[in-house]
């Protein structure tokens, strides 16, 4: 019997934060932090809603993972995140010495992989799970909004 727990079960998670910010008009970037199976933060996009350039759907989860925990490191965590993270919001994992990073589908323009944006040592990267879902959704978000 194979795993439930996988990393496509838990994308598909995060793509419903996305479409989530795709019905608010938000670009659709959905993202969900995991701990030992369990979701402890999940969220989408709300640069819109809040008027907050800084209000990226990986920014909302580790703050609401850190609330979780009541502490600032997110060491044995997955961010599971449809799109390639910015150069902000890989930084921000970088300090929260995140576990895993689980993501989607790449950003070529201003993916942390494209601009060369370090990570920490100890994170583990996975790229590409469910990739043409999440890219889709974008391209559709995009489409609409021509």
């Amino acid at each position: 019997m194979e795993p439930i727990f996988t990393d496509e079960y838990f994308m598909k998670k995060a793509l419903v934060e996305a479409e989530n910010a795709f019905e608010k008009g938000e670009i659709p970037v959905g993202a969900i932090i995991v701990v030992e199976n369990r979701v402890i933060a999940r969220s989408h996009n709300l640069t819109e809603m809040l008027n907050d350039v800084t209000a990226h759907a990986e920014m909302q989860a580790i703050t609401a993972a850190a609330h979780f925990f009541g502490g600032k490191y997110l060491k044995g965590c997955t961010l599971y995140v449809t799109l390639e993270p910015c150069q902000m919001c890989a930084g921000a994992l970088y300090w929260s010495q995140i576990s895993k990073i689980v993501f989607g589908a790449r950003d070529e323009q201003r993916g942390f992989m494209t601009l060369g944006t370090q990570l920490h040592p100890k994170t583990e990267v996975v790229a590409g799970v469910m990739a043409e879902q999440c890219a889709q959704l974008m391209k559709d978000f995009f489409k609409k909004r021509r």
